[in-house]
């Protein structure tokens, strides 16, 4: 059994519908889910805001099922990758921020799935629901999630993450 942090985010098509259509496909393993929040694009500006969440996940699913079940709610969301914009519009985006297995937080350096997520610690756009669902949380390396908000570069953005739709 695994518990895991997943990332959702849409802003392109029916944002909200795109996030929820997400949740249906994670009905059966959802423990949290959190409020909705637009925020600006990060890493490539020309593009339209994003609708954001994030949500606590479990099941008997391993670290990679867990990527896989992810790319599966993206295909199944529309998503197109773009290679020339890697941070380019998406119907839908899911991340795996963190996974844990039993007490042990998952911790790799995988070309294919990174734990806990490279760039988690660095967005508020991720850490600001996460705090709303799950604030004792620590990401492996970076600290607890209350803290990581205080730094210089978080906080600076945490202003720019507006309250959304509910989603539940």
């Amino acid at each position: 059994m695994t518990r895991a942090v997943l990332a959702l985010g849409s802003n392109l098509g029916d944002q909200e519908a795109n996030l929820r259509k997400a949740l249906d496909g994670l009905d059966e393993y959802l423990v949290e889910v959190s409020g909705s929040y637009w925020t600006p694009p990060w890493g490539d500006p020309d593009q339209p805001e994003y609708l954001n969440a994030v949500v606590l996940v479990e099941g008997d699913v391993t670290a990679g099922g867990w990527l896989e079940l992810a790319h599966g709610l993206e295909q199944a969301g529309g998503r197109v990758r773009d290679p020339e914009r890697r941070f380019g519009p998406r119907t839908l985006d899911v991340d795996v921020i963190a996974v844990w297995d039993g007490d042990e937080q998952v911790v790799q350096d995988d070309p294919v799935l990174t734990l806990p997520h490279p760039r988690a610690h660095l967005r508020a756009f991720v850490l600001v629901p996460l705090a709303e669902i799950a604030p004792e949380v620590e990401l492996a390396g970076h600290g607890a999630i209350t803290d990581l908000l205080k730094t210089d570069e978080v906080a600076a953005d945490v202003p720019t993450v507006r309250p959304g739709p509910p989603l539940r």
